[in-house]
This record gives C-alpha cells, sequence and structure tokens, in this order.
C-alpha cells in the first residue's frame, strides 16, 4: 500500500481537517515534476541522422563517458552546498503561543521556482497547523489529568470514609494500596487532608443513561450530605474507570498523530529531493526534530501513569486484564463467516427456483385458496421478510461507513471486541432468510380441501414456531449468537420503551426512528397474536376484523414509534433548553394525527374522512421530507461550498445527494397509499400492495440511515471530538465556593 492511502487509512477520522494535507504536498510536487521534464525535453541536444551518430560515436565515446563522470562529482558537490543554500527555516512566535515556523527559499530566481516557493509555503502551513492541534490537545489532556487526580482524591476518602463507617476494621484495611493509611503523624496528615476532601465535594448521583425522571434536571443532581453508601461507591469507581479508559485511548490517538505527521514529513521531504535533485530535507527535518511536535514528551509521560494507576486501582494489580481493558483489540474477521454467508446464499438461490416452481407448476395463483392464503399466511410470512430487508439496509449501510470513513462505531458507542460488521449482518439475516423460504413450501398449499385436508396442524404453526425461535434467540443469556449485540439492541430498546425517564441518547432515538419504518411489522406481531389466538388457524381463517378491540388496536399499535420518539423529544426539549427537539417532537405530533385519520379512514370511508387524511398525511409528508433533508442529513444549504448541499461531504459525487433527495420525496409520497386508495389492483393482491409499500419504507429509512450518520460524523469532525465524553462522578468547590461539575 502506498504512504499516501496508509496515512489516510491510519488517520482520527474526527481530526482528518488537523493533519497534514499529504496528497495536496504530493500534488504540487508532481507540478513541480512535470515542469522540469517539460524543461529538459526543450533544452535537450537536436535530434542527430543515424549516419551522424556512427560517425561521431568513435570521436565521442570517451568524451560522453568523462562528461557523465565529471557530472557525477559536480552533483555531489551540489548537493552537498545544497544543504546549506536551498532553504533556511526560522522560528516566528505566534498569537496562540505555539511556535510557528517560516521557509526561506534561496532558489527563487531560478526558472519555475514559483511551484517549489507554493510548495514549502504550503508545507510550513500544514507543519503550523499541526503543532498548534496538537498543543492545544496536549494542554487539554494535561488539565484533564489534573482533574482525574482530584477525583480519585475523592474516590480515596470515600472509600476510606465508608470502610470506616461499615465495618470495624480500621481505615488502613481498604481496598487499594494508598487506602492503606499507617499511623505515624506524616500518614496521619496526609490522612486528615484526604478526609477533608469530602467536607468540598458532592457526588453526582444522577447516572449517565440509567432511570432519571427529567424533573431531576431542575435540581442539583448532586448529593451534598456525606452519608455515602457502597452502591454509590461502586458507582463513582465504574464512572472513573471508564474515564480512565476514554482518556487513555485519547493520549494513544494524540501519539499516533505526533508519530503519522512527522512520518508524513519526511516522506514528503525525501519526494521532494528526489523530484528536484537537491539536498533540503536534511534542514527541514532537523527543525521538526527540535520542534515541540518531536520534543514534546507530556503524552508517552501520562500513558504511562495512566497505565500504572489504572492497572493499580482498577486491575487489582493485574497488567495483562488492566492492558486489555485499556486497549482492546479488533475483532478479527473470520473466515467461516464468510464461508457460511456464501453457503446461505447459495441455498437461497434454490429455495426461491423451488418456490417459483411450484407456484407455477400448480399453478397456485388461480387457485380457489388464493385469497384465503394471501389473508391468513401471507402476513405471517412477509414479517421474517422486514426484519431481513431492514438487516440487509443495516449490513450495506456499515459497508459503506467503513468505505467512506465515517466513524459509525464511536457514534454509536459500539466496543472493538464486540462490534458486528456487515458480515455477520448478512450471516445472521441470510440464515433468517433460507428458514423461512424452507418452511414457506409447507404452507403454499392454497386449496382447503376437508376430504384430503391437504394442510395439518403442524404445518400451520410452522409460522409461529419461527417467530418463536426468533424470540427466545434474541433473548437467550447464554453468550451464543452474539450476546453483547443482543443485549444492546434489548437495552436500547427498552430505553425507548422507558423514553421520559431516560436519559436520550444517539442509539436509542436511531432505533426509535427505526421503528417508525417497521410499523407494518408491529401490525403484523398483533395479527400472529389475533391469529394465533382467537382465530381457527387450523382452517385458515380468522375474524380479527370483526372484532372492536381489534379495530380499535389497528389505531393504537402504528403510533407507537411515533409516541416514542415524541417523548424522546419531549426529553431533549426539557433538558437543553432548546426549541430544535420540541420542533422535532411537533413533526412526530403531525404523524400521529396522519395516521390515525388514515386508519379510520379505511375503518369508516367516506369522503369528509378521505378529505381530512389526505390533508393530515399532505402535512406530515411535508414537515417529515423537509426535515430529513434539511435538519437530518444537513443538506439544501444555499450558501455552501457546495451549492444546495454543505460545506463537507463524504461521497466523491455530488450527483448522489440530489439522487438521494429525490427518492426520498418519492418513498415518502409511497406512503400516502392509503388515501389514495391505491389497495389492490387486478395483478397484485392487497396484502402483495402492504408488503411492498411497507418495503419501500425500509428501502427508505435504510437510505436515511447513512446519511444521517454522516451528518452527526461531520458535526463531530468539526468538534474535533474523537473520544466519548464521560461525566464524572464527583463536583467540588471552587476557590469561590461554587460548585463545578
Amino acid at each position: 500500500m502506498k504512504f499516501g492511502k496508509e496515512f489516510t487509512s491510519q488517520m482520527v477520522p474526527e481530526w482528518e481537517e488537523a493533519y497534514m494535507q499529504y496528497n495536496h504536498l504530493k500534488t504540487i510536487l508532481k507540478e513541480i515534476l512535470i515542469f522540469r521534464r517539460l524543461r529538459q525535453n526543450q533544452t535537450s541536444p537536436p535530434y542527430k541522422s543515424p549516419q551522424r551518430v556512427i560517425l561521431s560515436e568513435r570521436h565521442s565515446l570517451y568524451r560522453a563517458f568523462s562528461g557523465l563522470t565529471n557530472r557525477v562529482g559536480n552533483y555531489n558537490e551540489e548537493n552537498s552546498s545544497d544543504t546549506e543554500e536551498v532553504i533556511l527555516v526560522s522560528e516566528i512566535q505566534h498569537q496562540e503561543q505555539c511556535m510557528h515556523y517560516q521557509t526561506m527559499f534561496f532558489r527563487s530566481w531560478e526558472e519555475g521556482a514559483e511551484n517549489e516557493i507554493v510548495f514549502f509555503k504550503r508545507l510550513d502551513d500544514e507543519f503550523n497547523k499541526a503543532i498548534c492541534f496538537y498543543k492545544r490537545q496536549v494542554d487539554e489532556v494535561v488539565m484533564e489529568a489534573e482533574e482525574l487526580n482530584k477525583q480519585m482524591d475523592a474516590l480515596f476518602a470515600l472509600k476510606v470514609r465508608i470502610n470506616f463507617h461499615t465495618s470495624s476494621t480500621p481505615p488502613n484495611s481498604g481496598l487499594s494500596p494508598l487506602d492503606e493509611i499507617q499511623e505515624t503523624p506524616e500518614r496521619n496528615q496526609t490522612k486528615m487532608v484526604s478526609l477533608d476532601i469530602l467536607n468540598h465535594i458532592k457526588i453526582n448521583v444522577t447516572p449517565e443513561s440509567g432511570l432519571s425522571p427529567p424533573w431531576r434536571t431542575i435540581f442539583d443532581g448532586t448529593k451534598s450530605d456525606l452519608s455515602f453508601s457502597k452502591r454509590e461507591l461502586r458507582t463513582a469507581q465504574a464512572k472513573l474507570k471508564q474515564a480512565f479508559v476514554e482518556f487513555h485511548r485519547k493520549l494513544r490517538l494524540l501519539k499516533s498523530y505526533c508519530f503519522l505527521n512527522q512520518l508524513a514529513i519526511s516522506k514528503i521531504m525525501k519526494k521532494y529531493d528526489k523530484v528536484t535533485s537537491r539536498n533540503a530535507s536534511k534542514a527541514y527535518l532537523e527543525m521538526v526534530k527540535n520542534s515541540y511536535l518531536s520534543q514534546s514528551d507530556e503524552v508517552v509521560k501520562l500513558m504511562e501513569r495512566v497505565e500504572s494507576a489504572f492497572i493499580t486501582h482498577f486491575a487489582n494489580a493485574n497488567r495483562s486484564l488492566g492492558m486489555k481493558d485499556l486497549r482492546p483489540r479488533a475483532k478479527k474477521d473470520k473466515h467461516g463467516v464468510t464461508f457460511f454467508v456464501g453457503c446461505f446464499f447459495g441455498c437461497l438461490i434454490s429455495l426461491v427456483v423451488a418456490v417459483i416452481l411450484t407456484i407455477r407448476a400448480r399453478d397456485l395463483l388461480k387457485s380457489a385458496g388464493r385469497d384465503q392464503y394471501m389473508i391468513n399466511i401471507f402476513p405471517l410470512y412477509s414479517l421474517f421478510a422486514y426484519i431481513v430487508l431492514h438487516m440487509l439496509m443495516y449490513a450495506g449501510n456499515i459497508y459503506f461507513w467503513k468505505r467512506f470513513r465515517v466513524n459509525y462505531s464511536f457514534i454509536f458507542g459500539f466496543k472493538p471486541t464486540t462490534e458486528l460488521g456487515y458480515k455477520e449482518i448478512l450471516l445472521f439475516s441470510s440464515a433468517l432468510l433460507v428458514l423461512t423460504l424452507g418452511a414457506v413450501p409447507s404452507n403454499l398449499e392454497m386449496e382447503m380441501d376437508e376430504r384430503t385436508l391437504s394442510f395439518t396442524t403442524l404445518t400451520e404453526l410452522v409460522p409461529l414456531g419461527l417467530f418463536s425461535v426468533l424470540l427466545l434467540i434474541m433473548i437467550c443469556p447464554l453468550n451464543i449468537m452474539y450476546r453483547a449485540s443482543r443485549f444492546f439492541l434489548i437495552v436500547n430498546l427498552w430505553h425507548c420503551v422507558c423514553a421520559p425517564l431516560y436519559k436520550v441518547t444517539f442509539p436509542d432515538f436511531f432505533l426509535g426512528d427505526q421503528l417508525t419504518s417497521q410499523v407494518q411489522l408491529l401490525r403484523t406481531v398483533k395479527f400472529y397474536i389475533c391469529y394465533y389466538g382467537w382465530g381457527d388457524f387450523k382452517r385458515r381463517s380468522n375474524t380479527c376484523n370483526q372484532s372492536s378491540l381489534y379495530e380499535f388496536l389497528n389505531i393504537f399499535i402504528p403510533i407507537i414509534p411515533y409516541w416514542f420518539r415524541l417523548l424522546q423529544c419531549m426529553r431533549q426539549a426539557f433538558e437543553q433548553k432548546d426549541y430544535g427537539p420540541a420542533m422535532n417532537g411537533l413533526k412526530y405530533l403531525s404523524t400521529i394525527v396522519a395516521v390515525v385519520t388514515r386508519t379510520l379512514y379505511v375503518q369508516r370511508r367516506g369522503t369528509i374522512m378521505r378529505i381530512i387524511a389526505a390533508s393530515s398525511s399532505g402535512v406530515a409528508t411535508i414537515f417529515n421530507t423537509y426535515w430529513d433533508v434539511v435538519k437530518d442529513w444537513g443538506l439544501l444549504c444555499k450558501d455552501s461550498k457546495n451549492p444546495w448541499l454543505r460545506d463537507k461531504l463524504m461521497l466523491p459525487s455530488k450527483s448522489v445527494y440530489f439522487v438521494v433527495m429525490v427518492m426520498n420525496v418519492i418513498l415518502r409520497l409511497a406512503w400516502m397509499q392509503t388515501v389514495l386508495d391505491f389497495h389492490e389492483t387486478p395483478w397484485l393482491h392487497q396484502s402483495a400492495m402492504i408488503f411492498v409499500v411497507a418495503s419501500l419504507e425500509i428501502v427508505r429509512r435504510g437510505l436515511w440511515n447513512f446519511f444521517r450518520v454522516e451528518n452527526e460524523h461531520l458535526n463531530n469532525v468539526g468538534k474535533f471530538r474523537a473520544v466519548k465524553s464521560i461525566p464524572l462522578p464527583f463536583s467540588y468547590e471552587d476557590e469561590q465556593g461554587t460548585m463545578i461539575h
């Protein structure tokens, strides 16, 4: 791999703008090389005829060789003098208190020197940018290290206090070596100082993502008295442990940033020497060696101290265990996953062909039991199709996020050791689809014949069995089938259900948006309960639509996901004191009104209901489309560098954004098919039409996912936010007596 690609692949995505623009400098060098080659061709000796060359070879051979020898000697002499005469690098103090460097090019009188002047000017700008960014980040981590010191002092004091009040053992038998305070005057003084810290701190009892009613934000989420419990101690210790892990990760990113930029300067200067036949790299690299980027050792020393403290106090002095937490290894790709994905997709092709041939051979589309099958059996299997399609779209999202360097793992908070790649998603979805298509032939007979009983009770229970297996896999407590990812999904789903009681994070409202595109899946779950609970599934019939409760559930169930998102938006608006989430909640409220009126129109019909349903659906569609494109994707910015898009784009082709915006509008309009009375056509059953529209909404959601996460990533890039911010467990008083969180 060439260094340019390797350099880009190892960048911290959120800090990409702070790195040296190696490829741009390389482009300038290519322009210098092209100019030198053109000048060399123009100054080359005129063309000689073959006869002239043959006659003169005898007389000029020795002189040519002698001249080559002389030129080598001159080249070496020129190189030795270029070290002192090509460039001069000087230091300039900048306003940001970081040293800047400026290069003076001594060969500006030469022909074509303009490009070389531009090269060194751009090189100085990039190097100065890297130094200033690195110094700012180092200053930040030094301040964060001081804050962690204060937090650890408070933690040790809290341990001593709790151990003294909850056990008969003396305080000097604490949980860590620092708690063992010996009975000497100096140690007693240290003990008094440590315990005195508790008089100036408060413990933050509000959990980061746990159960926390919104009205708690009105009051101070701290505990001022000193009656702390062991549970609060464990919570504080867990928060500090996580803070140490994130702090160590930031230090590792800074160390990598420093090394990569120095390596890029070395590479580009060697290329410059090769292109220009000069020896300017020695002087420039000597300056780099003496600069803050190379001489600063705060990051390395902090890493050593953090590792030592973490191993001692959070890993029971077990270095291997502590380093495993501090430096988790990314999960490696397994060849078995790729193999089984290929096997399952091969089986899918065979099953699809078998189902098509069965339908055609038996002429089932014209069978008398066609309507009975489409009304009762087809919706049962469509549930698995919705799940598989959503997983396939998500697998595609992961693939393109990785390809275009969108740091989705950081945005969602995935752990490197348990994160699922697109291959694992394809494996699970293809396996589920194989099971579904394998079960379809058991219910494919569409003719109800009481004499032959062509389908039995067992075959009618196959969809319910598949659904039960899927639920059991999701809640299985054993460490199989990606347990960490399954539990992550369940936890975020629980946060959606208890939306107003939990602090809203990005995974929470992202999952809530996914549920709004799976309304038909929720309706199918309701149909499962009715069909197998109160329907005559042995005879493939049901009376669900005749129940008033079922009609009420038809209205209530579709609005559940939108209600979750509305509550999440209200919680965000309450905490942030911002109108943005409130406007977003208004969008979901308009969607709830549209869903209710559309469902009532389907049940009762009538011109007035149709007008109300069409009006509410139109307003909701326009509102949702505007919010998708402008707010969630950040597009349609009139004054941006990319007209009608945004300043920063991850995709190389701008036309893709315009195409996706048009597709989003079209797919949003498909959502209005209910009030447009496109229920059934001569060649497509109503159940099939519902399935197609629901599938289009899932596809639209998959497109929305990519650009929503891309926009979130660019927001992190603009703020250089590359590590997770962990709320610290203790607040302390400043000199004025004000509590600092």
